[in-house]
């Protein structure tokens, strides 16, 4: 008698992604003023669901549009909250997505009027993000795409070679030089 086949796991989306803060009540509240995000939910414990520990906690969620959710937790009982401090800043962030270049700008406009310091716009090629940071320290991109369906189907197509490429040199393959070039020409411009 043989077994029935394996199949990989059929993902239907992201739950939720939940991330640290340090004050549960002021994440809330930045991400609503900053981003618009609707404070939806909270769980709070003493002792950790999966594990039986004991520490209290907050867990809040927030709703970021289109069915995703991002979600805080404040642990009191911790040590302070930190970084990896082996990992550069720009490396770990929140990225969300909007509809257009003017929304992009607009919402540049927004936080900046916040008195938040805000980088970009960058011109990835095939989109544009600004860039902050959350009262946590959390890098936050929001990013809209630019770029053709010629252009995603080639960067597809050549992901592989890519992946496989820095697998064996560690050196930034040149499969998709002609998206930085984009980017280049763009920059050159202003």
């Amino acid at each position: 008698m043989s077994e029935a086949p394996v199949h990989p796991v059929k993902l239907a989306g992201v739950h939720h992604a939940a991330y640290r803060c340090k004050d549960a009540k002021e994440t809330v509240e930045w991400y609503g003023k900053v981003l618009g995000m609707d404070y939806t939910t909270a769980f709070a414990e003493d002792h950790v669901p999966s594990t039986g520990d004991y520490d209290p906690y907050m867990h809040v969620f927030l709703d970021a549009g289109n069915g995703n959710i991002l979600a805080f937790f404040e642990l009191p009982n911790q040590k302070d909250m930190g970084r990896d401090e082996n990992t550069p800043a720009w490396v770990q962030h929140l990225a969300f997505k909007l509809g257009s270049e003017e929304e992009l700008l607009a919402a540049k406009k927004h936080v900046e009027s916040l008195g938040i310091e805000v980088l970009g716009p960058t011109h990835h090629g095939i989109f544009k993000s600004i860039y902050f940071f959350d009262p946590n320290g959390h890098r936050v991109e929001l990013a809209t795409d630019i770029g053709t369906d010629e252009q995603y189907a080639e960067l597809k197509r050549v992901a592989p070679m890519m992946l496989d490429e820095w697998s064996q040199t560690k050196k930034a393959p040149r499969h998709a030089d002609w998206l930085h070039e984009i980017a280049r020409k763009e920059h050159a411009g202003s």
